[in-house]
Formats: C-alpha cells, structure tokens, sequence
C-alpha cells in the first residue's frame, strides 16, 4: 500500500506520550506542518494532482505520442510519436524513435523493459516534462501519466479541513492477532486482494466502543480506510486513509485529525483502494480532511 504522508509522520503525531494532552502550541505546528506537507506532496509535479492519463495496454505494438491516431494519445506538448512500447504477456518494453529523446529514469532510453509500479524500484518514461510509468492492477497492465500543466495541478483551491482539535488525536488499544490475517480490499475497479492485517484499534468515543482494522506495511506501520457518516456529506464519499506508525506497548495513536482523502479524490485516474466494510463506523469523524470541491473521484479509465 502507498504511503503518502508517512515519512513526515514519523517522529512528529508521536512526540508526545500516547494519551497525553500536547501542548497547544506543539499540536497546532503538528497539525499545521501535516497539512503542509500534504498539500506540498499534491502539488509537486509528479504529485497526484499531475496524474493525467491512464491507459489499460494489451499485447501488441503500441505507439506513443501528440497524433490523434496513436495508442496512447499524448498533450500536445509531446511529439506526434514519441516512442513505441511492445507489450507481451504483461511485460513492457520501451522503443525510442529516431529523432525524439526520452529519458529513463533520467538516462537516455534505447531499448528497456520498464519495471512497474510493483517492482521496487519502478522505471520513470520522461518525454520532455511528461513523466510516464507502468502499473500493474491484478491481471492489468496499464500506462499512468503525470503532466505537471495538468488541470487539476494548474487549477487547485487547496485541501479544506475541519478545525484540529486534540479530542480527535485518540490513544487507542491494539489488538494483535496471533498471526496476521488477511483481509479482503476491494479498489475502486472492483478487483479484490487480500491484505496482511495484523490486528486492531479499539477504541470508545461519543459512547461506542469502536474498532478499526488497518493493512500493514513490512516497516510495520499502519494503514487505516475508513469511513464514517461524514462519508459524501462533508468528506470524501468512498472514505479517507489515516497512517500510524506501528503500536508501542498495546497502544496505537489515531490521529484522526490527519485523515486524507485518497488519490482518487483529486484524479479519475487512480485506482484507490476501498475502505473494508468492518471499517465503517457509526459516528461522524468531523477531524482531518474534507471532500475537495464536487469531484466525485472517479478510477481506472
């Protein structure tokens, strides 16, 4: 799973004892150095908000480039054809044509089999300041595109949030299992895998006592999707991610005041994955983010 805001996280939701009230000063730069950085990681350019494309390939030769009648249909910034990709068997191999440079991973390209997103280190196509990479979904191979003049990035309003607040910032007991389990999540193409999950959230807020069920990363930190019943009235209607560092003795701090929306909030060409429906919970979470502007998301055209 995707960890997008992660790595500012670390030492910085934790700072203080899990439980423990922070100093006002301390929980607002934390909230607002996390807000921050989120928006920062959006809007750079090769951020979400750049994503522009999303092109499902088949075997077979397929031609890249700005002419209406390529495969992959390029802006206009591009060179009527910029190269070839030969696919096979879900395997992509890259073909420069004579004249155009393109970059692999800022070197110049040949002839290269492109790594996907699922390898781990995924190859970047550069086409002038297009930036193209493989994906793989189940069975399906795609092309996503990122063009820093994109739309969404040129015309962004900003994230909307709701005022932080420390009641929010919840001290929960985790349950580990004896194993982890695996649970199903379903992306927003309908294709279902099972995660490793090693455990629980338990927590009581407004009277009920609650659980979340998050995915693990191999570091052991968490990933939450959740949804609650601001879902598609104040936020995102699918649901919004929450990452946690791993548990320190028994409990694991939900921050639910650093919620986010998915990248499907801002792009149709993500392929987000679901919140699981032992995630729904039956209280209204008025803390992190909210829904951004009327885009319904969208995925996996």
């Amino acid at each position: 799973m995707t960890r997008p805001v992660l790595s500012f996280m670390a030492g910085a939701a934790l700072l203080a004892a899990a439980g423990t009230p922070m100093a006002a000063p301390t929980f607002a730069k934390i909230e607002a150095d996390f807000r921050a950085h989120r928006q920062e990681s959006l809007t750079k350019p090769d951020g979400w908000l750049a994503v522009a494309g999303l092109f499902w390939l088949h075997d077979g030769v397929l031609v890249m480039g700005s002419a209406a009648q390529s495969d992959i249909v390029l802006p206009a910034s591009a060179p009527p054809k910029a190269g070839i990709l030969r696919v096979q068997a879900g395997a992509v191999t890259f073909e420069q044509v004579p004249g155009v440079n393109v970059t692999v991973n800022g070197k110049p390209a040949t002839k290269s089999v492109l790594q996907p997103d699922t390898a781990p280190h995924p190859d970047v196509l550069q086409v002038g300041s297009l930036m193209l990479t493989i994906i793989k979904r189940g069975d399906r191979t795609g092309v996503r595109l990122r063009d820093p003049d994109a739309v969404t990035r040129k015309n962004f309003t900003g994230c909307k949030w709701f005022p932080p607040s420390q009641a929010w910032r919840i001290a929960a007991k985790w349950v580990a299992y004896p194993e982890p389990k695996k649970i199903k999540i379903t992306n927003i193409l309908g294709m279902t895998d099972d995660e490793p999950s090693p455990g629980y959230a338990e927590f009581t807020i407004k009277g009920k006592t609650l659980r979340l069920e998050p995915v693990a990363d191999d570091d052991g930190s968490l990933e939450f999707m959740f949804k609650d019943a601001t879902s598609s009235v104040t936020t995102y209607a699918p649901g919004r991610f929450l990452d946690t560092e791993k548990p320190k003795d028994g409990v694991v701090v939900l921050d639910f005041n650093q919620a986010y929306n998915p990248p499907c909030a801002f792009t149709a060409f993500a392929t987000c994955p679901l919140p699981p429906k032992q995630n729904t919970l039956p209280i209204a979470v008025e803390a992190g983010e909210k829904k951004y502007g009327e885009h319904p998301g969208g995925g996996g055209r």
